[in-house]
């Protein structure tokens, strides 16, 4: 099997760079052929997917974290020959939430690496979001508001690990806004005052289980709605988003659709999988089934 390696040695805060060559003697040892490409600068991982002669390839392996995936999978899809063939994932980042719903956890290299010499592969939903001239695709999440502000906090932090999403929290806290929001949810029309809008295709954000009723294959996206919220009321429920809990309280709605429109008065940062690209309006929609994963 002859696969192109993606591989973001910066990830971890750069302890990825110090796993390379394992990996690569893993890869070997498994019966993997490996085409390594190393990203040097964001949005790197999308341009060597996106131009890659697909044809070469039994499959991708996005190495590094969720930036890593997001980027390899926004290539894939501008790619001429489109997501043409399989993806695999070896979690070595900050987040690293994709990974958790094909059950792997950071920097389990050989569990990855072996799930990819299987060949075993499952058909996943992808998020495409086209806002003003930006059109991208994301497995995980779309932030908009307090959470993008965490996003933007832990950017900075990721020395710290999964712990930098906490700490951007507890940070974030002291700068609450809430604005209002228009939605339309599959033609049905909504409006609230909110704090957070996530629209999930997979459970995790980070270590939150923000979503823990999603579903990476039912063609339909979760969408999670925090009301207006007092500082300590927020950092009050802010534990039980570890455990999927926060959806039972009055504060927070989730809803589910397949196309999304989302508009508000003021134009709000997009936060695709953990990246900061693009403002409000924006329209997203489920591509059922539209990639295939390693899995």
């Amino acid at each position: 099997m002859k696969l192109l390696l993606v591989y973001n040695p910066c990830a971890g805060h750069g302890r990825a760079r110090r796993s390379l060559a394992e990996i690569e003697d893993l890869a070997r040892e498994l019966g993997l052929k490996v085409d390594t490409r190393l990203t040097g600068y964001h949005g790197h991982a999308a341009e060597i997917v996106g131009t890659a002669d697909l044809e070469a390839f039994d499959g991708i392996i996005a190495a590094g974290g969720d930036g890593t995936v997001f980027e390899t999978v926004s290539g894939l899809f501008r790619n001429p020959a489109g997501p043409a063939v399989p993806l695999g994932v070896i979690p070595m980042g900050t987040g690293n939430s994709f990974a958790r719903d094909i059950g792997l956890r950071t920097g389990q290299a050989r569990k990855a690496l072996e799930i990819i010499a299987g060949g075993a592969t499952r058909r996943v939903d992808v998020g495409r979001c086209r806002a003003g001239e930006h059109e991208y695709h994301y497995l995980n999440i779309l932030g908009i508001g307090f959470v993008t502000d965490v996003t933007a906090t832990a950017a900075r932090l990721k020395i710290l690990g999964s712990a930098a999403y906490t700490v951007g929290v507890v940070y974030q806290t002291g700068f609450l806004d809430i604005f209002r929001l228009r939605l339309e949810l599959d033609g049905e029309v909504i409006e609230r005052d909110t704090t957070f809008l996530e629209i999930s295709n997979s459970r995790y954000t980070a270590d939150f289980l923000m979503a823990p009723n999603a579903s990476i294959d039912d063609g339909l996206l979760d969408i999670t709605l925090l009301g207006p919220v007092s500082r300590r009321r927020l950092l009050r429920l802010f534990p039980t988003v570890f455990r999927g809990e926060h959806i039972h309280y009055d504060e927070v709605e989730t809803f589910r659709a397949r196309r999304i429109t989302v508009v508000n008065e003021h134009p709000k940062t997009l936060s695709p999988d953990g990246e900061l690209i693009g403002e409000t309006p924006a329209e997203v929609e489920c591509l059922h089934r539209a990639l295939e994963v390693f899995c």
